[in-house]
């Protein structure tokens, strides 16, 4: 397996409504974010900052990076372990304080709640959340805490069926 990834994006400012960037409030925040073979993400600055809120912004993507990265990995974590994941949903928050015109992220936390098959596996999948953490290629590229306070049900309609066929 390769060691070292390479990552393309283009991203193309959209904002210019005729004057450019001639004044702080002249210009909009709008853009649009491609990559090869993907459909455009349209992207802006949080409405904080002039943005349009109907577009994804930088703030949102870190968010939804660092977010998708750790249920990835705690997918192949669940698999490596023996869990059997039958749903995964996460409601995670970012953190940022603003310090003039520039600022930083604090801190992430990530609120999964992940579904498994079977009782038995409530500890290892909740154990998977470590492995993931530390596994995880953007949470290992923030200078901030990513934590995490998971949540783990058990499958209701899988217990049954498995506790009714003994």
């Amino acid at each position: 397996m390769r060691e070292l990834h390479e990552y393309r994006v283009e991203i193309e400012w959209q904002g210019n409504r005729g004057t450019g960037t001639s004044g702080y409030r002249e210009y909009g925040r709008e853009l649009e974010i491609r990559a090869a073979g993907k459909a455009p993400l349209p992207g802006s600055a949080d409405r904080t900052f002039h943005g349009d809120a109907d577009r994804w912004n930088p703030e949102e993507l870190l968010l939804t990076a660092v977010a998708q990265c750790h249920m990835l990995s705690y997918l192949h974590a669940a698999v490596r372990a023996g869990v059997v994941v039958t749903a995964y949903r996460d409601r995670p928050v970012g953190v940022m304080r603003q310090r003039g015109l520039g600022g930083a992220f604090e801190e992430i936390l990530l609120r999964p709640v992940v579904t498994v098959a079977d009782p038995a596996m409530v500890d290892a999948a909740r154990e998977a959340h470590v492995e993931a953490n530390r596994n995880c290629f953007i949470a290992n590229s923030v200078n901030f805490p990513v934590r995490h306070e998971a949540e783990i049900l058990v499958d209701r309609h899988l217990a049954e069926n498995v506790g009714g066929s003994e």
